[in-house]
């Protein structure tokens, strides 16, 4: 493999890390930059860009980077720095797409889920709704309460006639709903990575590779292709915990298919 820098990996390799520690130093900064839901207050235009230099953590941030380090100048050096770019950016833009779609129907299903109990709230649909649809907020401390909202649900069910603990759990209900369309931040390069590691498989299909957790040599076809589908999986299944955005890299890969066979139709088109 090439690992010499190529123009573009190198400057977006400058360009992550110093937005990653300036997003260190002023959280503003990140905060501004990263890539909130459409219809939340913190939500600004040009975040669907500019959410693909930022990263939560050095080790997130350590990973991508690496991964355009290994995969990007193989690429750059096949396609040429602009041709390179434009397919970096619309893997980025695709995997913010892709991501805010599935945000936007999850979203709707559960302000759906909360209006309907709103107009008939009970003990049981109350701790239902709370550890199915929102078990990351179940050991959440409520604000301004010496308890959590897993005790509330505890409380409201020893004493399922209390209208104040009704208007109470229809209240928390509105006010987690809120915090998570505020505060759901997406971050990170893994898009674009996502999608220049589909262009390397498909590229260079046969070349071996041989992974730090995976050390046995492996076809970077079949590499791409078992990383993709446990990211589909990982993306449907929602484990407890998983934090990680599955579907900006599945987003990713799709629109570095799209556009990697729109190119090859129109081979005449040079950049």
């Amino acid at each position: 493999m090439n690992f010499n820098l190529t123009p573009v990996v190198k400057n977006l390799l400058i360009i992550n890390l110093v937005f990653y520690f300036l997003g260190e130093f002023i959280p503003v900064f990140a905060d501004e930059l990263s890539l909130y839901f459409f219809e939340s207050p913190p939500f600004k235009p040009w975040q669907p860009l500019t959410h693909m230099f930022m990263h939560y953590g050095f080790m997130h941030l350590f990973s991508n980077m690496l991964s355009l380090f290994m995969f990007g100048p193989m690429l750059e050096n096949v396609w040429g720095p602009k041709r390179f770019l434009i397919f970096y950016l619309v893997c980025g833009l695709g995997a913010s797409f892709l991501y805010t779609c599935i945000q936007f129907y999850e979203f709707e299903q559960l302000a759906n889920v909360i209006t309907k109990y709103k107009f008939d709230p009970d003990a049981n649909t109350f701790g239902i709704i709370l550890h199915h649809n929102l078990p990351e907020y179940a050991n959440t401390g409520i604000p301004g309460a010496n308890m959590t909202f897993s005790q509330f649900a505890e409380q409201f069910r020893e004493h399922p006639d209390n209208h104040a603990l009704a208007d109470n759990s229809k209240e928390f209900l509105s006010m987690i709903y809120n915090a998570i369309i505020n505060n759901s931040a997406l971050r990170g390069a893994s898009g674009a990575v996502f999608g220049i590691l589909l262009a390397f498989g498909m590229l260079f299909p046969n070349t071996e590779l041989i992974m730090i957790f995976f050390p046995i040599p492996i076809k970077a076809k079949y590499f791409v292709a078992l990383y993709g589908l446990y990211e589909v999986y990982a993306g449907f299944s929602k484990m407890p915990g998983d934090n990680v955005a599955h579907f900006a890299h599945i987003g990713g890969m799709i629109f570095a298919f799209i556009l990697i066979k729109y190119w090859q139709r129109q081979r005449n088109n040079f950049y």
